[in-house]
C-alpha cells in the first residue's frame, strides 16, 4: 500500500501541484458527510481571505496524499486532508486548554501542535477530501493517512481530529487516538409540513412560549426577514460584517476571527450556499445572522446585534433557521455550538466527536484516563438533556 501512495505537506493550497487532469478544487469531494464547509473551495475563501495563516495561529499544513501510480516519480495529488499548525486552542470548539496548562506546569510546549479540523466550523463532517478522477480507495486512503502521521507526531506535542462521523471517530479510537464525545444540539426535521405543524407537535406549554417570543417581535416593530441568492446584496453583506464585528469586539474584545474579505469572498463564490436573517426597526438594521445551507442542511454560524432586544437572538439565529428548513426540505438544522436552551426549542441533544493522540507516553496515559472518565458525565448528561426535550409523547 505504501507503494503506491506517497504524502507531502503544504503550507497554501496554492501550492499543490493539482494536475491538468484534474477539475482543480472542484473535483475534490469529501469520502464522509459533505457539507459547504468541508471543501477545498471553502478552505481558499479561508486562505485567501487571510483569516488563517500568518500570525492567526492557524497554519496551514496540508496533508496531501499522491497516488504514485500515475507517474512513478511525481505522482498526482488525489486525497488533502485538512491540518493545521497551531499555536492555540482558540476557534476550535474542542477544548484542550487543561492539557496546555499541564504541560506548561512541567516546562513543557504544547504549542505547536497538529490539528485535523475546519477552522472556527463545530460541524460534523467527513476530513478526507479526494479527487473524483482517482481509483484510490477511501480506505486506503484513510490507512495511508494515520500510518505516515505516527511518524510526524514526534514534531509535535499531540495529533487532533475535531469534528469526526462516528464511524471515522470509531476508526481513529481503534488506532490508538483517544476518542473524546460532547454535545451539540440539532433540529431534525420530521417531515413537518410548516412552522405550525412543528409547533402542533410540541407541549402546549412550550407551543405557546415559542408563539408568545415571536409576537413580541412582531409587535415591537421589528421586521425580520430572509435574504438569499441575488438578494444578498454587497451592501447586505457589509451589513451583516458590521453586525459581526460589533457583537465580536462587545463579548470578547476582538473583531471577530474572520475578516471582511471572507464575507466578500462568500458572496463571490459561495452565493447559492448562504442566507442572511436581517432584522430591521424603523428601516434601520439592528442585527443579522449568517447561515450555510446545502440540500440536505442548514448551519447557524455567525449572529451580530447593534441594539439588544429580548428574544431577537431566538427569532433569528432559531426560529427564522427552523423555518427556512421545514420551507426547503431540509432534514438537519445545526445552529452552532453548546446552549441548553436550545432544547425547549426543539433541538435535540446529539453527539460529536474528536480524537486525540499525545507524543510524550506519560501525558497521552492521562490524557485516555481523562477522556475515559469524561465519557461517563458525558453519557450522564446526555440523558438529563433528552429528557428535557418539548415534543409531545407519541
Amino acid at each position: 500500500m505504501s507503494g503506491r501512495f506517497s504524502y507531502r505537506f503544504y503550507s497554501s493550497l496554492f501550492d499543490i501541484p493539482f494536475n491538468n487532469t484534474s477539475n482543480g478544487l472542484a473535483s475534490f469531494k469529501s469520502d464522509d458527510r459533505p457539507t459547504p464547509f468541508n471543501t477545498l473551495a471553502f478552505l481558499n475563501i479561508l486562505e485567501s481571505s487571510e483569516s488563517i495563516g500568518g500570525n492567526t495561529g492557524w497554519l496551514p499544513h496540508y496533508f496531501v496524499v499522491f497516488d504514485n501510480t500515475d507517474a512513478p516519480t511525481n505522482g498526482n495529488p488525489c486525497a488533502v486532508v485538512p491540518m493545521f499548525e497551531k499555536s492555540h486552542s482558540y476557534g476550535e470548539y474542542v477544548f484542550d486548554h487543561a492539557w496546555a496548562n499541564a504541560f506548561y506546569q512541567h516546562g513543557l510546549d504544547y504549542y505547536p501542535k497538529l490539528l485535523c479540523a475546519l477552522p472556527f466550523t463545530p460541524v460534523s463532517s467527513g476530513k478526507l477530501l479526494i479527487d473524483n478522477n482517482t481509483t484510490a480507495d477511501p480506505e486506503e486512503l484513510w490507512a495511508f493517512t494515520l500510518s505516515s502521521l505516527k511518524s510526524e507526531l514526534a514534531n509535535y506535542s499531540s495529533i487532533h481530529f475535531l469534528f469526526m462521523p462516528d464511524a471515522r471517530a470509531e476508526y481513529l479510537e481503534k488506532n490508538g487516538y483517544h476518542l473524546r464525545r460532547n454535545i451539540q444540539f440539532i433540529f431534525y426535521n420530521r417531515g413537518f409540513a410548516s412552522f405550525d405543524d412543528f409547533l402542533s407537535a410540541l407541549k402546549s406549554r412550550k407551543r405557546k412560549s415559542i408563539t408568545k417570543e415571536r409576537r413580541q417581535i412582531q409587535a415591537s416593530g421589528i421586521v425580520v426577514e430572509r435574504l438569499t441568492g441575488e438578494s444578498l446584496s454587497d451592501e447586505i453583506i457589509d451589513e451583516f460584517y458590521e453586525c459581526y464585528k460589533r457583537t465580536y469586539l462587545k463579548r470578547s474584545g476582538h473583531t471577530g476571527y474572520l475578516t471582511k474579505q471572507f464575507f466578500k469572498l462568500l458572496k463571490s463564490s459561495m452565493l447559492q450556499k448562504i442566507m442572511i436573517v436581517k432584522a430591521s426597526k424603523d428601516a434601520q438594521l439592528i442585527a443579522s445572522a449568517l447561515f450555510f445551507y446545502d440540500d440536505d442542511g442548514l448551519y447557524g454560524r455567525y449572529w451580530g446585534a447593534l441594539e439588544e432586544v429580548s428574544g431577537l437572538h431566538f427569532e433569528c439565529c432559531y426560529y427564522q433557521g427552523i423555518e427556512f428548513a421545514i420551507d426547503n426540505k431540509l432534514q438537519v438544522f445545526n445552529p452552532g455550538t453548546q446552549g441548553e436552551h436550545k432544547i425547549l426549542r426543539g433541538f435535540t441533544p446529539t453527539y460529536c466527536y474528536s480524537a486525540h493522540k499525545l507524543h510524550r507516553q506519560d501525558f497521552d496515559a492521562a490524557v485516555a484516563d481523562f477522556t475515559r472518565r469524561e465519557a461517563s458525565h458525558i453519557e450522564q448528561y446526555m440523558k438529563e438533556t433528552t429528557s428535557l426535550l418539548p415534543f409531545k409523547v407519541e
